[in-house]
């Protein structure tokens, strides 16, 4: 026989990355705060079915009446005042592993409902459909129709989910529906749905048609075009292809090109490693020449359009190429007065190795994970450069995830 599952008490020590209480043992309790007294049962390394015994003063009601279900948010029971400090906390704490401290000002937090894109997941049902983000650590699908996350524009997209999934969902799978607003309306790209066929094809394109969708795309292939999704980045106006990485939300993203704007002020030639879509490349040219790179053909052919088809810039020249695998070497960055780097999560680690030998002036990093950027500033201070301010943005209201800002510049070329 089992034994019976007792209810334990606990102190909350601190937060982990992931946004999770931890007490000792380490034992992990999701949505609670450093300092509280909660109970409840050990299950390996969690605490379930928890109780808040004593509530910490940083503790607040929840805004959205979807959080206790829906795993969208983390961190929706603590305080701005509190997230702030957490998140700035987590920064300094991975560039103190690293042997390094920074200067830090105030945090810039995108505003609630202001998600420009966002990817939700539906599943046939025997009267229609589900749509909504998992519950934690789950595939049930929580509905999410008054989501404070999202912008009203994406919300209206969740009946459009349902629709495509009742059209082309297998009863067994679940569909990703990535919606994204734009200048011409949703753009909406789905993934995981039944083979075309052409009834199926048909009535995507009707859907479309009637819901008026800028775009609609099954598993890569455009079905519907009504008008191109544009996005606008500085002076010029880009088509991104479906699904692309773009920034979570316009004031995140304005912040963190004003930093990035401050860092290469004055640089006549710029390269933009990384660089997607042109987020930093295009408004960028407003001011100076720009070579951006990035690893995926159909990002950089955006880019070079959107600069093609604008006025006032300067000029923009592009290269399709892996920096993991084929960074640019010393003798490549030489020619260039500053340089922009927004790697993915895992860092630069191979680009970094070949900018610590060169004579770049400064650089400006944007960083969505705190560890991999503080590996990589080490590296740059260790050949030479001085790390200034680190800006935090909290693009991800609610979240664990943490996007930064930064500079290096070498002393000798201030």
């Amino acid at each position: 026989m089992m034994g019976t599952m007792e209810r334990e008490h606990h102190i909350i020590r601190r937060l982990g990355h992931m946004g999770d209480g931890i007490a000792d043992g380490p034992l992990y309790a999701p949505r609670t705060l450093p300092g509280e007294s909660v109970s409840g049962v050990i299950q390996g390394t969690q605490l379930t079915d928890l109780r808040i015994e004593t509530p910490s003063s940083d503790r607040v009601a929840a805004p959205c009446r979807h959080y206790r279900s829906c795993g969208g948010c983390q961190l929706q029971h603590a305080s701005d005042e509190f997230v702030a400090r957490f998140k700035q906390e987590v920064v300094s704490s991975a560039l103190s592993a690293q042997g390094l401290s920074a200067c830090m000002p105030p945090i810039v937090t995108s505003l609630p409902r202001s998600r420009r894109r966002a990817t939700v997941s539906t599943r046939r049902t025997k009267k229609g459909a589900l749509v909504g983000f998992h519950a934690r650590a789950s595939d049930v699908i929580v509905q999410i129709p008054d989501c404070h996350l999202l912008a009203p524009e994406l919300l209206d997209g969740l009946p459009v989910a349902e629709a495509l999934a009742v059209l082309g969902a297998s009863r067994k799978g679940e569909l990703s529906v990535t919606l994204t607003t734009s200048l011409a309306g949703l753009d909406v790209a789905v993934s995981g749905g039944k083979p075309l066929d052409g009834p199926l094809r048909a009535a995507l394109a009707q859907e479309a048609g009637d819901r008026r969708l800028a775009r609609l795309t099954w598993d890569g292939e455009t079905i519907a075009l009504r008008e191109p999704p544009l996005q606008a980045m500085g002076g010029a106006s880009v088509v991104p292809p479906p699904a692309a990485f773009l920034q979570a939300t316009p004031d995140g993203e304005a912040a963190l090109l004003a930093v990035v704007r401050d860092i290469t002020q004055g640089a006549a030639w710029i390269a933009d490693l990384f660089s997607g879509c042109g987020t930093f490349a295009l408004p960028l040219a407003q001011g100076a020449r720009v070579h951006a790179v990035e690893g995926d053909a159909d990002m950089i052919a955006a880019l070079d359009r959107g600069w093609r088809h604008a006025r006032g810039l300067k000029q923009v020249t592009t290269e399709t190429r892996d920096l993991f695998r084929r960074p640019l070497m010393p003798d490549e960055l030489s020619r260039f007065d500053a340089v922009v780097l927004d790697p993915p999560r895992a860092g630069a680690e191979a680009q970094v190795a070949q900018l610590a030998q060169s004579g770049v002036p400064r650089i400006a990093y944007v960083s969505c994970n705190p560890v991999s950027f503080a590996r990589d500033a080490a590296r740059l201070v260790a050949a030479g450069y001085v790390l200034g301010p680190v800006q935090v943005v909290d693009q991800f209201r609610w979240s664990s995830h943490i996007e930064l800002a930064a500079s290096f510049v070498r002393p000798d070329q201030r």
